[in-house]
């Protein structure tokens, strides 16, 4: 293996390791259906059958992965899921 190859190698080690956080979206009592979707529409992006499905689990099973990527971009998308009254952390 060359040398760059061997960096090549290293950098994509890397990036995989950046994107190792998920958001966690928890079930909780106060917030609609509607809402949850909403909020994973405009916050994470989903289509809307991405965001029906994710609130469907955490209403069904307590908690769901609704985002994976860096630290870096998911900090202020679950910064704005808490601010918009949803249960979330970062692991």
């Amino acid at each position: 293996m060359s040398t760059i190859e061997k960096v090549q190698e290293e950098i994509l080690v890397e990036e995989q390791l950046e994107n190792n956080h998920e958001i966690i979206l928890y079930n909780d009592n106060i917030n609609t259906f509607d809402h949850v979707i909403n909020c994973l529409i405009r916050v994470c992006k989903h289509t809307s059958e991405q965001a029906e499905q994710c609130a469907i689990i955490v209403h069904y099973t307590g908690k769901c992965a609704v985002k994976t990527g860096s630290l870096d971009e998911l900090k202020p998308q679950c910064t704005r899921l808490l601010q918009l009254g949803l249960s979330a952390v970062i692991e």
